[in-house]
């Protein structure tokens, strides 16, 4: 047996009775004669060769087994149709059919989450990417096109060549695990540097070689952030990480904030940031003004 194709509008068709329980209802909700449906739904039944819906005598048709099934299929088809419908009238409107973002990782996760989750409420059709990065490979994204936003630190020489929006910045601490020699109260200037120091290392070429907040010459070069919070509580050295970050630890006393006189912290810079030969979109702009409205 050959399966018809049913059009979308019989298949609307089938999710009206079904949503609105009988017939002449679902005339009323698409504003057709129960006639017309009646005749949408006996067309679609004969192209798929399947009944579905009983032909009792109770007033409220039944779906059959096969009904239940097609109409999750009808479902399917239908919502596809109408987001294929929106993502198209967006793009007729200039809205980018993907952000490509790289974000540092210095920056809060509950601050990019709330960002993310209201630009995917304000433009359901978008596609993105999401890099998150260290120190210059935040930009380094952006010269490569791999990215065409990016929210990164405030690199000298670097993004004096890209066009940059300040963001507020990110408190960082030096911590240490209790029961760390840092830890103990009255700590000598210089005695920092006698300890090994946990860092984050620039996998970029932009600022290869350059240190940030780098006390010892004892040191760990770390490429990912969560293995530095891991080896930072395990006992394995000390370093600067953003507050946002450690804050639990610090409350649990899991982590404790060093009192360092030549190191008390700093704020790391956040930046937007996009290449000036590249205009960004609708999208991409809503979201710059929501980071830089604090939320909307």
């Amino acid at each position: 047996m050959k399966v018809g194709t049913p059009e979308l509008d019989q298949l609307a068709v089938l999710v009206a009775i079904a949503d609105q329980g009988s017939l002449a209802a679902a005339g009323r909700a698409l504003g057709r004669a129960t006639s017309v449906i009646a005749y949408q739904l006996d067309g679609l039944e004969a192209q798929l060769g399947l009944a579905l819906f009983t032909r009792g005598t109770t007033r409220r048709p039944a779906l059959t087994d096969a009904g239940r099934l097609v109409l999750a299929h009808a479902r399917e088809t239908l919502g596809n149709v109408s987001a294929l419908q929106a993502g198209v009238a967006a793009l007729a409107q200039g809205q980018e059919a993907e952000l490509s973002l790289s974000v540092t990782v210095m920056f809060p996760i509950e601050t990019l989450v709330a960002a993310l989750t209201a630009l995917q409420a304000h433009f359901p059709t978008l596609a993105l990417r999401l890099h998150v990065e260290a120190l210059g490979a935040v930009q380094a994204r952006l010269f490569d096109g791999s990215a065409t936003l990016a929210i990164g630190g405030a690199l000298d020489g670097v993004n004096d060549r890209l066009v940059r929006r300040s963001l507020p910045g990110v408190p960082l601490v030096p911590v240490a695990a209790p029961g760390h020699p840092l830890t103990r109260p009255g700590i000598a200037p210089g005695e920092a540097q006698r300890h090994l120091q946990l860092v984050l290392t620039d996998r970029s070429r932009l600022t290869e070689g350059k240190d940030f907040g780098v006390l010892s010459p004892r040191s760990w070069r770390l490429g990912d952030m969560s293995a530095k919070h891991a080896l930072l509580k395990s006992g394995a050295g000390w370093g600067n990480m953003p507050v946002p970050m450690v804050a639990a630890d610090l409350a649990a006393g899991t982590l404790v904030q060093l009192q360092l006189p030549d190191w008390p912290g700093t704020t790391y810079p956040i930046e937007l940031l996009h290449r000036p030969d590249h205009t960004p979109g609708p999208a991409a702009c809503w979201l710059m003004d929501w980071l830089a409205k604090g939320g909307g």
